[in-house]
């Protein structure tokens, strides 16, 4: 389902902090779907956020500023799909996941992807939600940058990016600095945000920037809050 979502029960949200998920956020509470629950994965041993490398104290600040509860579920390193696919089966088996009737994320246009998500939700007797799905990418770029949002570029693959883009602020200057090949809402996995301000949070994510380095084949930028 990627049309307008009705409530008759909990909805839920995969929330990595980047700018699709806030995005997601801010189409469901406009059209009055409340969120009661974000579910995001932390590597174990890290304590960061899978993929995007952001420290779990920095996504729980932003999942406060939300003002929605946020469920965390740990993974190993280099984690297969089974041992995924069993924790996540355990999350929804309990509170407040269980209570939950459909879960929502902010997929753009990747058949594969929707279909894995709709086949695991299906399992586990919950409702699939696309709320962002076919929307224009370009478009929906510019939307994020001139309502407000801020993020900054956590995480790409330099296969797709170069590596000089990590740390960047995601603004209308990164927009025009991409490559013509390159998603601008790094759909294809180029590159990941963290959103820092914007208006689904209450208040804004003090961050600074930090080192950036390269592990497993990716590169990193570090994000350490600030008081």
């Amino acid at each position: 389902m990627s049309a307008q979502p009705h409530q008759a029960v909990p909805i839920g949200l995969a929330w990595s902090g980047g700018k699709d998920s806030a995005l997601a956020l801010q189409a469901l509470r406009r059209d009055g779907v409340e969120v009661s629950a974000l579910l995001t994965t932390i590597t174990e041993g890290y304590d960061r956020v899978s993929m995007h490398g952001v420290r779990r104290e920095l996504v729980r600040r932003q999942a406060a500023a939300t003002g929605v509860p946020l469920v965390e579920v740990t993974i190993p390193p280099d984690c297969v799909n089974s041992v995924y696919e069993e924790r996540m089966a355990a999350a929804f088996a309990g509170s407040p996941l269980d209570e939950i009737g459909a879960m929502a994320s902010g997929d753009l246009f990747l058949e594969d992807v929707r279909a894995y998500r709709e086949q695991r939700l299906v399992g586990a007797g919950k409702e699939a939600l696309f709320p962002l799905w076919g929307r224009d990418t370009e478009a929906l770029a510019r939307e994020f940058v001139n309502e407000g949002f801020e993020a900054v570029v956590c995480c790409l693959d330099p296969r797709k990016l170069d590596a000089s883009f990590a740390g960047r602020p995601y603004d209308a200057d990164f927009l025009v600095d991409l490559p013509d090949d390159v998603d601008p809402c790094g759909e294809r996995g180029e590159f990941h945000t963290f959103v820092h301000a914007g208006p689904v949070l209450s208040k804004p994510v003090s961050i600074a920037v930090g080192d950036v380095v390269e592990r497993c084949g990716f590169v990193f930028c570090d994000l350490v809050a600030r008081d």
